[in-house]
C-alpha cells in the first residue's frame, strides 16, 4: 500500500523579489479573487536541490543538470591529446545519447539530469575513448541508466524525450507557493551616488526601479515513500535521508533571486507533516479567502488546521498520523524530520 508524506508550510517573507517574471516583477496568481503572490515550484526545486543542505546530506547521489556534459566530454579528450575534431565526433556520439544535439554543436537542446552513476560511465567511455579505443552501440546505449541513487532525480524526476522509457518519475510534487492574503506588488526607487563627485556635481549617478513585495506564504509538498523507494532501488536508509534532507531544505532555504538586495533568508514559521495512505489533499483551501488583520501568522495556521479537521469530519480521517512545529510553540525540525522518515522504515 502507498504511503504518501505531505508537507504544510508557512513562511514569511520580508520585501523581496525571489522570484521573477519576464518582466522582473514578483511573479503573481489570482485566487479566491485576489492578487497574491507566487514562488514557482521550479525555483523553489532548484533553491534546494542546489543548496548546501542536500549536499551535505546527500553526497555522493546528487545529479548534474546540464546540456554542456558534450563540450566538457571534447575537454577532457583534447586534454588528454585527441585531435579536436575527433573529440568533438567521439564527444558528440555519447552526448547525442542523453538528448538531441543542437546544429553544429555537441551540446544538447534540452537540459538532461545526470545521474552519478551515468558520471562514471562516461568517464569511463571517455577514459577507452582517449586512449584510441572506439564506442560500441552498445557502449553507447549502456550510457543512459534507470538504475541509480540519485537522490534529486529520485524526488524531482527526469525526462529524456528521445528515450522515454528512460524516464524517472518525480516522487515528489512540489506546489507553487502561494501568500494567504492578497498583496500589492510596489516598486522601490534608488538613486546610487558616483563617489567621484565633486562640491558641484549634483544628481544622482545612476537611479532605477526595482520592484517586490512582502508575504505570509503556504507551501505544500507531496511524496510518495513507494516510489521514493522503488527510484532509489529499494535503499530505504538514503530515501530516509532524502526526506530528512527535504524538509530541511523546504524550511529553511529559500529562492536566491535578488538576495544580495533584499536579504530575504527565511525559515518556515509552521510545518504540519502527515503520514497516510489515503489519497493525498492540499489545503490551500484554507485561504481561498484571503486571511486579513494584525496576527496573520497565527491566523493562518488557525485557518489550515480548522479545513483540515473540516476535511477529516467530511472525508474521514484524511491521514493516519501527524506532526507539526510552530516557532515559538511545540515541536522542532528534528522531531518532524524524525517523524518524515519513519516512513521509509517499512
Amino acid at each position: 500500500m502507498t504511503q504518501f508524506v505531505q508537507l504544510h508550510l508557512l513562511a514569511s517573507y520580508p520585501p523581496a523579489n525571489p522570484n521573477r517574471d519576464d518582466a522582473g516583477k514578483p511573479k503573481t496568481a489570482m485566487m479566491g479573487g485576489a492578487n497574491r503572490l507566487r514562488i514557482s515550484s521550479q525555483s523553489l526545486k532548484r533553491a534546494w536541490r542546489t543548496s548546501t543542505v542536500f549536499s551535505d546530506a546527500l553526497a555522493g547521489h546528487l545529479g548534474t543538470r546540464t546540456k554542456r556534459m558534450g563540450s566538457e566530454i571534447a575537454k577532457q579528450l583534447v586534454e588528454r591529446g585527441v585531435a579536436e575534431d575527433r573529440a568533438k565526433a567521439l564527444a558528440g556520439q555519447v552526448a547525442g545519447e542523453f538528448g538531441k544535439l543542437k546544429k553544429d554543436s555537441v551540446e544538447i537542446e534540452q537540459l538532461c539530469h545526470f545521474t552519478p552513476e551515468e558520471d562514471t560511465a562516461i568517464a569511463a567511455l571517455v577514459g577507452t575513448l582517449a586512449t584510441g579505443g572506439e564506442a560500441t552501440a552498445d557502449d553507447l546505449a549502456a550510457l543512459v541508466q534507470t538504475r541509480h541513487k540519485a537522490a534529486d532525480v529520485a524526488m524531482f524526476g527526469r525526462m529524456l524525450a528521445a528515450k522515454p522509457e528512460k524516464n524517472t518519475e518525480a516522487a515528489v510534487q512540489v506546489a507553487n507557493a502561494i501568500t494567504v492574503h492578497a498583496v500589492t506588488l510596489e516598486d522601490d526607487f534608488f538613486t546610487a551616488v558616483d563617489d567621484l563627485n565633486t562640491r558641484d556635481d549634483t544628481g544622482a549617478g545612476h537611479m532605477g526601479e526595482t520592484p517586490f513585495a512582502a508575504g505570509l506564504f503556504y507551501l505544500y509538498l507531496c511524496i510518495d515513500t513507494g516510489l521514493l523507494l522503488e527510484n532509489l532501488q529499494g535503499d530505504r536508509v538514503l530515501a530516509a535521508k532524502a526526506l530528512r534532507a527535504l524538509l530541511e531544505a523546504a524550511a529553511t532555504v529559500a529562492p536566491s533571486g535578488m538576495q544580495n538586495r533584499f536579504g530575504n533568508r527565511v525559515r518556515a514559521s509552521y510545518i504540519r507533516a502527515e503520514r497516510g495512505s489515503q489519497q493525498p489533499r492540499s489545503l490551500s483551501v484554507a485561504f481561498l479567502k484571503p486571511v486579513r488583520g494584525q496576527d496573520m501568522l497565527t491566523d493562518a495556521i488557525k485557518a489550515l488546521e480548522t479545513t483540515a479537521d473540516a476535511m477529516d469530519r467530511a472525508y474521514g480521517a484524511c491521514v493516519d498520523d501527524k506532526a507539526r512545529m510552530v516557532v515559538g510553540g511545540d515541536g522542532s525540525l528534528a522531531e518532524l524530520q524524525t517523524f518524515v522518515a519513519e516512513a521509509c522504515h517499512g
